[in-house]
């Protein structure tokens, strides 16, 4: 099956023309730009992972996890603007997020009890990456709600600091819906003027510079402290931390790491149509599909026979540049079709139908950002 989604777009219907016949919303090859160097990070980031064993690999490991998901969640805050809380809106999130993610969620859990991992207690427990899928539908889900707030990224930035408060538990995933929502928030918020500042060539060498000085903190600084600051996923509570003098400001403190870094990448990214462009419509396949080979390939003894034969830094390098081959194979057309019917599988069968409402119009742009 031929297919162009990408990780949670949601577009409005394309508009009609004179003759009444819908012209496709022209893509933006920045975002697509973006989104493709994002998931080959997510990828490289999952696959590098339990080949981290040197200071030089834990800090790379460390740099791309302070950004590369917060930035993820603005693209997809951006994308979602046309989320109104309307019955076919619901309809969609209801088949292109709730059911890959139970279908995923259920994956994973096969693939965990083969290798003796643990589960959590049910579906409502987010499974490894599965959390992000978790996440979009509720951050969706309240779109309505932030075009109603007076000051919605306050809002949001407060919420954030507010859930490290509290024991959030592993429902959904909510620590991670908290922490980042202040970029779902923010992405809702921009416009074409703030891409457009951020193409200015002073912007730019700004941005190269917090390219370079955070990743020389990584190593120097960062690489040492605990990854939790940069997974979001456990609340100061949940890791007993004290407030004052590290845990708030230490939260503040990534919080703006990471929108900065989101800034110089979305500044530096390439704006023109290049050779990857495509492959940002796709980035779903690669999302879903990625997680089943590397931990199929940690539980046949792949990293264990990498760090043998070629050392620490030998099976880094070695795993990276495989992540990126793995990235581009699973958005290539071959694997489309033959996954297709799980990655977008087809569940408006499912949805009650009412009469009264019109069929909506078909959509010929991708189903996810």
């Amino acid at each position: 099956m031929a297919s162009t989604i990408s990780i949670q777009e949601d577009r409005g219907p394309a508009p009609s023309g004179p003759a009444g016949a819908a012209k496709p919303k022209k893509r933006d090859a920045l975002l697509d730009n973006a989104k493709f160097l994002l998931i080959v990070l997510v990828v490289v980031g999952h696959a590098i992972e339990p080949s981290t064993e040197s200071r030089i690999s834990e800090a790379i490991y460390f740099w791309i996890y302070l950004f590369h998901m917060p930035a993820f969640v603005l693209i997809s805050g951006y994308l979602s603007k046309s989320q109104d809380g309307s019955g076919r809106r619901i309809d969609k999130l209801l088949t292109t997020i709730a059911g890959p993610y139970l279908i995923f969620w259920g994956i994973y859990a096969l693939q965990s009890l083969s290798s003796g991992r643990s589960l959590p207690d049910g579906p409502l427990e987010p499974l490894w990456l599965t959390w992000f899928l978790a996440a979009l539908f509720v951050w969706r889900l309240s779109v309505p709600l932030w075009r109603r707030v007076r000051w919605p990224l306050a809002v949001a930035v407060a919420l954030s600091l507010a859930g490290g408060l509290v024991a959030t538990g592993d429902v959904l995933g909510m620590s991670r819906i908290l922490s980042l929502l202040p970029f779902f928030v923010a992405g809702l918020l921009m416009e074409q003027r703030h891409f457009d500042f951020l193409k200015s060539g002073w912007v730019r060498v700004w941005s190269a510079g917090v390219v370079l000085i955070t990743a020389a903190m990584s190593y120097l600084y960062l690489e040492q402290l605990s990854r939790e600051w940069i997974y979001w996923r456990e609340s100061l509570v949940d890791r007993d931390m004290d407030l004052l003098p590290v845990g708030l400001p230490g939260r503040v403190l990534f919080l703006l790491l990471a929108f900065a870094l989101t800034a110089a990448v979305l500044s530096l990214t390439p704006r023109r149509t290049t050779w990857f462009t495509r492959y940002g419509a796709l980035t779903m396949y690669a999302f879903l599909l990625h997680g089943l080979v590397v931990r199929v390939a940690q539980q046949l003894g792949w990293y264990d026979w990498s760090h043998a034969v070629l050392g620490d830094h030998g099976a880094f390098v070695l795993n990276g540049a495989l992540a990126v081959a793995l990235a581009l194979v699973l958005m290539s057309a071959p694997v489309r079709r033959a996954t297709g019917w799980i990655v977008e599988p087809r569940l408006e069968w499912l949805l009650r139908r009412n009469r009264e409402e019109k069929p909506a119009p078909s959509l010929t742009g991708p189903r996810f950002p």
